[in-house]
């Protein structure tokens, strides 16, 4: 049996199996080249609907990542690791946003999250990314779960779980069972697939670097979709905060005025325009005074930098965090400190180092660099005794604003009158070029009384034009001859080129010029003098027509005027000579029209001329351009082109033999050639529709991106040349630029409570948005909310960028005939919701609290739901039931009483519909005049004086005009904001006891017994009655009746038949009675045996929970001894 060999398998080459393994066959290779159906399917469905990128891809914003957990899980320590990773450096003291660079094209901005409601709320609404720390010795918190229902209601970023302190867990089948769990969960609540990282343990204060280094490589390669509210709105997240309120009003005013201040930082979302408001979360809606463009101060590596850093392997890479401890210095609201490690004192270090020499020398400074460079001198050579002192001269520019330098001393005024102001002197030197050195007044008494400096000073090179104390800066004045220059009939005047040296102690000493004999002694002619202020003049004029107006900047200048703008193109014309020149002088050429004073009128069209338009009255001249239009007739082809549209040529013209004019023919063929060219776009077009239709055909998520695309190109081309600062003014500043914002009117609370610690976020809002009104919303409470949400209660929402507290009233949409009102929110279910705050967008999310403190039990966030509309004109009604009691009834009329107070209540519902308890229907008639509010009724049925008459009506509400904003930021305790409060809540701080009404007061009802008479019919109607409808009237019977009291006599056959059955009967009862006695024996031995049982089981339970207590003492004693002083208040798995 063993040596048999067994027959080889044949596989049948036709049949049923055969064809079955050849459909099968196909089917694999269809799923190898990717027909697969259902794969297909599942690509369709990761295919969002596509949303526009406003993020420039050249210098894109940082992302912004979160680090978000509950207290003691390791969010500093993971932010430690991470900075460390990208920028090998350690931060000791980790506040506020901290940006690094990641990558050629990427920049990170790590944030970490407070275990604090108001928190993350703000840091939900502006995280790109999410690292969301578990405890994995603990498990999922409340505040987790929190932070997840917040982002699902803004927009749900993306989310990376990361598991720490899994190193308490010591058995190894414990740690996968936990890893197991807690991924599972954490998929149900994220998506299914979710990454989710361990960190193991913690190396000399950070994570290992392999588990860091894993990480940070999942982050750089992840790609972030635009979120709606996100990519419509523009905002900043502050990395830095400074007031600019001047000292001395906030010392007036004790603190208490409102503040100017500055934040910085990146602006993201989409462009920010001038003059948006912007929103602070936990501050309010605040006023922009300006938003100015800074550097970047942690830019992407370029080509430059990135050789630098190659050849200087010391330069750290680059980190932007100025509210930490940044290199030793930290950003304060109030100063810089500098932190230095080591003893830093003048006698205490030999050989210090350059830094350590800096530090030293810092702290024996006793004069400001000011001060120093004043006392500094200037000595001509070294054996000189005295120091040199350079005056300006007479024409020195005399300022207003020296007056106010110099108020220290008397005579610095003096001194400091010849000193330009900062922006004069860079003025100077931005324009130094047109001012010439030759230009000196001829002001005696101000040469007189200048006594120059005794600190060397910078003077610039003045003109002689400025030579009003009173003229403003920048204006310029030019002479129309040389007698207003003062050229050279005055004698006193120093001369152009003179210079005045004094040494310390002497008398100014006036040094000539080499070319001053020449002049004094040659007699000039007329012409001649001053050639280098008319060249200067012209130079002027030229370079003021040369110059390019930026027109966009003029147009979007919201600050000047149009007639200051018109004056400003008046005054930069060149002025005209004047005609009183003498023959020596040189020729100028006189403006022929004259200038217009009055301003044209701002027009669309331009002016038509009617004898222009004569030229179409020709009919020859409209014939030969019919053809070129729709409506023309299309028997006469264009010229140069055939009947098909096809261009040709004249043969006789392509021979030369008949050529006609060359211009005509040119400006033919051009036609002729753009024709065709339309022509053959066209039939292209048409050739890829009709004979390869697969080829261009595309589907519509492909077609929606190109098209994005396409539009973005086109917006890059069109501002590719224009101006940063106009293109600023046209679409706002772009997302990704580090800008300063001013914002003022700031409460003082937020300077004086400032927490870098806390995220400072400051969002755009739209036009819409700033207005205030009733808002509809579709509101959910959450399934985890343990309470139901009551009308008019005080209710926490987070809406866009604002926190707020209002009062809802809920309702429901009562078959689309009315917005009925609820008391309560449904259970499991939607229902709608109206209250009075800030306009936001349809489709925006939100989420309700019913308290932000940490003492709220449970899980806090109450509802969420999202904006439905705006000032809706839907009124919301509820039910109101009107009760009253007839006091005359006349047949199917009654008056009824007690439902209406007087007669005009009565006029506004006479036609209503009422109705009895019983259900009979009735109608409002007339109001009768005396009782008051008593009216007559018609009803379908004679009622009952005891029937009950009510009115169903519906009764208009309105919600209450309640907004509280959320200042948190403007707290000393930023978790314990209040706001405002139930009766109830007041009444249990208070210990107060709530009121009683003595109508509400629950009473015992006694209600009699209804007597109701009997039916009588009349005889005449019952005669009339058919018998089957006649009452069966019958008197009582007095004596027995024969059934009664007959008698009843038993057969032989039935007293036998009768005794047998009692026979039976005792048996089977004497039979069950005994088999109850028996079972009753068993069952009693049985109950003995299971005591003994039991018993015995008990005892052994009882050792085995001594035991088990016994090792649960020791365990917990050590457990205790190895994690003193650690987390004790968590509840650890083992």
């Amino acid at each position: 049996m063993d040596s048999q060999a067994n027959k080889a398998h044949r596989p049948s080459q036709s049949g049923a199996k055969a064809e079955k393994k050849k459909a099968s066959k196909g089917k694999g290779k269809e799923k190898q080249h990717g027909f697969n159906e259902k794969a297909r399917q599942r690509d369709q469905t990761r295919l969002h609907v596509p949303l526009v990128d406003r993020t420039p891809d050249d210098q894109p914003p940082p992302v912004i990542i979160a680090v978000v957990g509950p207290p003691g899980v390791g969010k500093t320590t993971l932010m430690k690791s991470l900075i460390r990773r990208y920028t090998k450096q350690t931060l000791n003291h980790i506040q506020g946003p901290v940006t690094v660079v990641s990558g050629k094209k990427k920049r990170l901005t790590f944030i970490e999250c407070n275990n604090d409601l108001n928190s993350m709320i703000d840091v939900g609404k502006i995280a790109d990314l999410v690292l969301l720390m578990i405890d994995g010795s603990y498990g999922f918190e409340m505040e987790t779960f929190e932070f997840l229902n917040i982002l699902q209601s803004h927009g749900f970023p993306k989310v990376i779980g990361v598991l720490t302190h899994l190193d308490l867990i010591k058995k190894a089948a414990t740690l996968k069972d936990t890893k197991k769990t807690l991924k599972k969960r954490f998929w149900t609540e994220i998506y299914q697939g979710a990454k989710l990282f361990y960190l193991s343990g913690v190396l000399n204060g950070r994570y290992p670097d392999a588990e860091i280094l894993n990480l940070s490589r999942f982050i750089s390669v992840m790609k972030f979709r635009p979120l709606v509210f996100r990519n419509t709105h523009p905002y900043m997240l502050a990395d830095r905060f400074e007031d600019l309120t001047p000292r001395e009003e906030v010392r007036q005013s004790g603190g208490k005025c409102d503040r100017t201040v500055t934040v910085y930082g990146y602006l993201r979302g989409t462009n920010y325009r001038q003059g948006t408001k912007v929103h602070v979360p936990g501050v309010g809606d605040l006023e922009v005074k300006s938003v100015q463009i800074l550097g970047d101060p942690c830019p992407l590596p370029d080509a430059a930098s990135e050789k630098r850093r190659k050849l200087s392997e010391k330069k750290k890479l680059l980190i932007h965090a100025p509210m930490s401890d940044v290199g030793g210095v930290i950003y304060d609201k109030d100063a810089v400190y500098i932190n230095v490690p080591g003893n830093f004192t003048k006698g205490g270090m030999e050989n210090p180092g350059e830094g350590e020499q800096m530090v030293l020398d810092l702290q024996g400074v006793n004069s400001t660099l000011d001060d120093q460079v004043a006392k500094s001198q200037i000595r001509l050579f070294g054996s000189s005794s005295q120091p040199l002192s350079v005056e300006a001269g007479p024409s020195r520019l005399p300022s207003d604003d020296d007056d106010e330098d110099g108020s220290d001393e008397e005579g610095s005024s003096e001194e400091d009158e010849g000193v330009l102001s900062d922006e004069e002197e860079d003025l100077g030197s931005e324009d130094g070029d047109e001012f010439s050195d030759d230009g000196f007044e001829d002001d005696d008494e101000a040469a007189a009384e200048d006594h120059g400096r005794a600190a060397p000073r910078n003077v610039r090179r003045a003109m002689q034009s400025l030579s009003s104390q009173n003229r403003k800066r920048g204006d310029v004045d030019y002479a129309d001859s040389d007698s207003d220059l003062g050229g050279e009939d005055d004698e006193d005047d120093p001369g152009p080129s003179r210079r005045f040296v004094r040494f310390e102690g002497d008398e100014a000493v006036d040094v000539p010029s080499d070319d001053e004999d020449a002049s004094e002694d040659e007699d000039v002619p007329r012409w001649k003098a001053n050639l280098s202020e008319k060249a200067r003049a012209a130079f002027e004029d030229s370079s003021r027509s040369r110059k390019r107006r930026d027109w966009v900047k003029l147009i979007y200048n919201s600050v000047v005027s149009p007639d200051e703008i018109l004056g400003q193109m008046r005054a930069s014309e060149p002025p005209s000579q004047g005609p009183s020149m003498d023959d020596d002088d040189f020729f100028t050429v006189a403006s022929s029209a004259p200038a217009k004073t009055e301003e044209e009128l701002d027009q669309t069209k331009e002016p038509v001329n009617l004898d222009d338009l004569k030229a179409w009255e020709d009919e020859e001249l409209l014939d030969s351009i019919r053809s070129l239009f729709i409506t023309g007739s299309s028997s006469q082809p264009a010229e140069g082109v055939d009947e098909n549209g096809e261009p040709y040529e004249d043969e006789e013209g392509a021979d030369g033999s008949q050529a006609g004019d060359e211009d005509d023919e040119g400006e033919d063929g051009k036609d002729a050639a753009s024709l065709a060219a339309k022509k053959a776009e066209l039939k292209r077009k048409f050739d890829e529709q009709y004979d390869e239709p697969d080829a261009a055909k595309t589907d519509f998520y492909t077609e929606i991106k190109d098209a994005m695309a396409q539009q973005q190109q086109l917006n890059r081309a069109e501002f590719e040349g224009v101006d940063p600062e106009a293109r600023a003014l046209i679409e706002g500043h772009r997302p990704g630029t580090y800008i300063r914002m001013e914002l003022t009117d700031v409460p003082a609370e937020m300077v004086e409570n400032f927490d870098p610690s806390y995220p400072l976020v400051v969002g755009g809002l739209l036009p819409a948005e700033e207005r205030f009104g009733y808002v509809q919303v579709r509101i959910k409470r959450h399934r985890w909310f343990a309470r139901t949400l009551k009308t008019n209660d005080p209710l926490i929402l987070s809406l866009g960028w604002r926190r707020f507290q209002t009062v809802p009233i809920y309702s429901l949409d009562d078959h689309s005939i009315r917005m009925r009102m609820l008391k309560y929110t449904p259970e499991h279910m939607h229902c709608y919701a109206t209250f009075y705050g800030p306009a936001a967008l349809p489709n925006t999310g939100f989420c309700a609290f019913n308290a932000l403190g940490r003492e709220a039990p449970g899980f806090r966030v109450s509802a969420t739901g999202v904006v439905l509309d705006i000032d809706r004109s839907t009124r919301i009604v509820k039910k109101l039931k009107l009760t009253g009691v007839p006091y005359k009834i006349f047949k199917n009329t009654a008056f009824i009483k007690d439902m209406f107070s007087s007669a005009l209540e009565v006029a506004k519902f006479e036609g209503a519909n009422i109705r009895t308890v019983s259900g009979i229907r009735g109608q409002i008639k007339k109001a009768q005049p005396k009782p008051d509010g008593a009216f007559r009724a018609a009803f379908e049925d004679k009622i009952l004086m005891s029937d009950i008459v009510f009115l169903r009506a519906w009764y208009s509400i309105q919600p209450r005009k309640f907004y509280n904003p959320v200042t948190s930021l403007l707290l000393s305790d930023k978790e314990h904001w209040q706001g405002m409060r139930l009766t109830g809540q007041v009444r249990r701080e208070q210990g107060l006891s709530a009121p009683t009404d003595v109508n509400s007061i629950y009473k015992p009802v006694e209600r009699p017994a209804r007597r109701f008479n009997p039916l009588r019919v009349p005889k005449k109607l019952q005669a009339a009655l058919p018998y089957a409808s006649k009452p069966k009237v019958m008197k009582a019977a007095h004596r027995p009746t024969y059934l009664q009291k007959r008698a009843v006599v038993l057969e032989p056959e039935e007293k036998k038949a009768m005794a047998l059955l009692q026979q039976v009967r005792a048996l089977r009862k004497d039979q069950v009675a005994r088999r109850r006695e028996k079972q009753e024996e068993r069952r009693s031995v049985h109950r003995k045996k299971v005591a003994t049982e039991e018993a015995k089981k008990s005892e052994k339970d009882k050792e085995k929970r001594k035991e088990y207590m016994r090792a649960a003492g020791k365990k917990t004693k050590r457990e205790a001894d190895a994690l003193e002083g650690g987390r004790g208040n968590k509840r650890r798995k083992t």
